[in-house]
């Protein structure tokens, strides 16, 4: 399991976001704060307070090239 924060600032980055992690075949959740969503579902995740930083779990043992293709989301 991997864990980073991530911005989604616009609709664009949303349906970017959703592209990448649906290509992925392991397990990825968003958080923020009590709420944890489907990180693959783009209505999960617009019920995310999006305004500010949002917690991506990746659930497998490749998630090194999933964060390589996330690179532009993450805060860093």
């Amino acid at each position: 399991m991997k864990t980073a924060q991530i911005k989604l600032s616009t609709i664009r980055d949303v349906q970017a976001f959703v592209g990448i992690a649906t290509a992925f075949d392991g397990d990825i959740d968003l958080s923020s704060g009590r709420y944890v969503v489907d990180a693959k579902s783009i209505i999960g995740i617009f019920s995310l307070d999006l305004l500010s930083p949002i917690t991506l779990t990746v659930h497998s043992g490749d998630a090194d090239k999933l964060f390589a293709q996330l690179d532009a989301f993450l805060v860093k």
